[in-house]
């Protein structure tokens, strides 16, 4: 579609309806450019099934798209130490990078981080500790921890969040920040993982931004009633069906998106918002091209297009899977 705005230009660069497990998303305001969350990733198992070649190439275009964007780009967020959200300092096909790919991703910028210490699960603090490391031994950037911080640029202000919940209060995993950028009049909030949202918190806050475009991780309806409690699922849904209501753009997105059938699960949340005069789109939508759930569509792929016997040694081979690309 037509970019809503007049002057905050928003493109997502990759996310689920886009073939990958990502929300990278570039925006630029007449006076700075940011990418957000600029990681990608596979699911490595999904219905029993490692992932199919045709998600193999989708990464690799992902990261290539990401890769277009970062040039342009003054400065780096990282919402939270998903491997999906940001570019970590090691090779991995699953993700799409190396140690050059890693340093091209931040050189020169002003990079502003989540936490690494607080309000942080285990596992995201030794990835973060890591990332931090490597980051400091990068020429030319400015790291800074930017939970609840405000920054000023000429007419643009980015204010972010102080950490909320990956889903609901207590999960496991963890927390994560939330991004809002200003311009005049114009204000776009970016929500990553935030499940729906599920926590009412996160839904106010949301809404207190006054967005003219919200980019929200929605509810995870592949995981009810397994990762995720059904009733948090719910949640997640009439949170979701509030905050449409009172946004006239909303891309939903991530979690959500892992199910072809998301949009029979969410009518509701279609009706609010059309009764309003707002718009519920995926990101696909909204960049206007072809919706490529590819991961929700795995068990599909591997019956219709069986992968070729070279793929299927390489993939069970860790081996061979870490030092060398797959055979597409």
């Amino acid at each position: 579609m037509k970019n809503p705005l007049n002057h905050i230009d928003i493109k997502i660069l990759s996310e689920e309806s886009l073939g990958v497990r990502s929300m990278a998303t570039y925006i630029e305001t007449p006076d700075l450019s940011i990418i957000l969350d600029p990681g990608v990733s596979l699911a490595p198992r999904r219905f029993g099934l490692p992932p199919h070649p045709l998600e193999f190439q989708s990464v690799k275009k992902a990261r290539e798209k990401i890769m277009k964007f970062v040039p342009k780009a003054d400065i780096v967020f990282i919402s939270h130490y998903h491997l999906d959200h940001y570019t970590p300092p090691f090779k991995s096909w699953f993700e799409w990078c190396n140690e050059e790919i890693f340093e091209q991703v931040y050189s020169d910028k002003q990079i502003l981080i989540k936490n690494p210490d607080e309000k942080i699960n285990f596992r995201q603090r030794r990835r973060a500790l890591t990332l931090v490391n490597h980051l400091e031994e990068i020429q030319n950037i400015d790291i800074k921890v930017a939970d609840g911080r405000k920054y000023k640029f000429l007419s643009t202000d980015i204010e972010i969040s102080m950490p909320m919940p990956h889903g609901a209060k207590e999960s496991k995993l963890g927390w994560v920040l939330l991004l809002t950028i200003k311009y005049r009049d114009e204000t776009v909030v970016y929500a990553p993982d935030v499940q729906g949202p599920i926590s009412e918190e996160t839904l106010q806050y949301i809404i207190s931004m006054k967005p003219d475009v919200a980019i929200v991780g929605g509810p995870p309806l592949y995981l009810a009633g397994n990762k995720v409690k059904t009733e948090d699922v719910v949640q997640g849904i009439n949170n979701l069906e509030l905050l449409v209501e009172n946004v006239p753009l909303t891309v939903v997105s991530h979690h959500l998106l892992r199910q072809l059938e998301w949009r029979e699960h969410i009518k509701t949340v279609f009706l609010r918002a059309s009764r309003k005069g707002n718009q519920v789109l995926s990101a696909a939508e909204f960049m206007g091209t072809k919706e490529e759930m590819l991961e929700a569509m795995r068990k599909q792929l591997y019956e219709e297009k069986p992968p070729s016997k070279k793929f299927m040694e390489w993939i069970k081979n860790k081996e061979q899977y870490r030092s060398s690309p797959p055979p597409l």
